[in-house]
């Protein structure tokens, strides 16, 4: 049997940049689709994730919506947990990942599925265009800060600072 390693032998590993962006990436995609899923399909009930058929199909789709986003949750919080356990977590690049993740969503929910392939819309019986507006500005926002914080990690990565 092997003794343990001594306190001071301690293996300090060195952070997983990319693992943790990504990973982050996901939970923050996860999320924003939570939001919608939540907000904008139950609550609100402004739409459902498909529009185009039946009331039943409607709350199907938002059934497997909520069915992927909790297994993204769920998977990318078990990796996060991993990071962590294993000290590889680089906090800079997890929080740009997340933002990318949050405005990515935001972005092609709102280019993509409200208007390239119209599976529905924000709202229905009202002028859809402030609500676009909002939607994809918000989106852009969010991309942005993930952007603007990922740039900073790598900069601080090649300064040497902690990531």
């Amino acid at each position: 049997m092997n003794a343990p390693a001594h306190p001071s032998a301690v293996h300090t590993a060195r952070p997983e940049q990319r693992r943790s962006m990504v990973v982050c990436g996901v939970i923050g995609a996860a999320l924003m689709a939570a939001v919608d899923e939540i907000v904008f399909h139950q609550i609100l009930g402004w739409h459902h994730f498909y529009d185009r058929s039946t009331l039943n199909v409607g709350l199907l789709s938002d059934g497997l919506l909520h069915t992927a986003e909790l297994l993204a949750l769920v998977a990318g919080f078990f990796v996060l947990a991993d990071l962590r356990r294993r000290r590889t977590l680089a906090p800079a690049h997890a929080w740009a990942g997340f933002f990318l993740g949050l405005g990515i969503f935001q972005l092609c929910d709102g280019i993509v599925d409200h208007k390239l392939l119209r599976l529905h819309q924000i709202r229905y019986g009202v002028d859809v265009t402030p609500y676009d507006w909002a939607w994809n500005l918000g989106g852009l926002v969010l991309l942005l800060i993930g952007v603007a914080l990922a740039i900073r990690a790598a900069r601080r990565n090649r300064t040497g600072a902690a990531s």
